[in-house]
Parts: C-alpha cells; sequence; structure tokens
C-alpha cells in the first residue's frame, strides 16, 4: 500500500516515493478545469455504479496514504479523466506497485511506445485513432 512508500529502508534510507498514479489524476483535473467536487462527481464507473470519493482523490492529491483503486476505481477516474483506463492502470502500476509498463512489454512494443513520446500530438492522435481501428480498445 502507499504507507509503506514512507518506511526507512535497513540502511537508514527513504526510499523514492512513486506518485505517477496521483501526478496523472492532478494534472488531468487541473488540464479539465474541474473543481474536486466536480470531477469526483464524474468520477463514476457506470457499467458497475463504482464511485470514486472526493475524500479519496483528496487524500490521493495530497499524498496522503490511499488504499490501491480496483479495477471498476480506474474505470471510474478514467471516466472522469476522459482517459483510456489503460492510461490509468499503467500509472497506478508505477505507483502502487513498482511495475513499469514498458518493461512488462514486448521488446517490439516497448521500443514503438518510447518512439511515440516523440511524435508531435496532432500526428499521435491520428495515429491512435488509427491503431484504435486495427485493434479496437477493450471494454
Amino acid at each position: 500500500m502507499a504507507a509503506n512508500d514512507e518506511q526507512t529502508s535497513t540502511q537508514g534510507e527513504v526510499p523514492e516515493r512513486r506518485t505517477q498514479f496521483a501526478d496523472l489524476i492532478r494534472r488531468r483535473r487541473s488540464e479539465l478545469n474541474e473543481s474536486l467536487d466536480v470531477f469526483a462527481r464524474k468520477a463514476v464507473d457506470r457499467a458497475s455504479d463504482t464511485r470514486v470519493t472526493r475524500g479519496w482523490i483528496y487524500r490521493l492529491e495530497t499524498g496522503e496514504p490511499v488504499t490501491p483503486p480496483v479495477y471498476e476505481e480506474l474505470r471510474a477516474l478514467a471516466s472522469a479523466c476522459e482517459l483510456p483506463v489503460e492510461q490509468l492502470q499503467d500509472a497506478a502500476g508505477q505507483q502502487f506497485h513498482g511495475v513499469d509498463p514498458l518493461k512488462s512489454g514486448s521488446s517490439e512494443a516497448t521500443a514503438y511506445v518510447r518512439k511515440l513520446d516523440r511524435v508531435p500530438a496532432d500526428q499521435r492522435d491520428r495515429l491512435l485513432r488509427l491503431i484504435d481501428t486495427l485493434v479496437p480498445p477493450e471494454e
């Protein structure tokens, strides 16, 4: 859990605290120019009616310990962020479990993803739409 990030290692060092997921949520809410209340009202998974509370989002954004989100909560947050759930899964895996999504894929996929970051935003959007037509996103 996130609370364990603060523990001291045997050498007396405090390990690096991961914040990829919190940073993504905070940044996206800012980009959407939404208050915490508005954002939390949008954080609903329509399939399961799972909701993410304002308090949980606040604690996440301010660096307080939170319980890692389950998949339905990730879908709810993806809805509020207007982002693909896979993007939130990757960031949550990094923050809460130390998983590097690029290392878990094939070397070919990793190379493509790393190149994608260098593609201009307008071309990246067109490329992602093309990929979605070839391999539709999973629901």
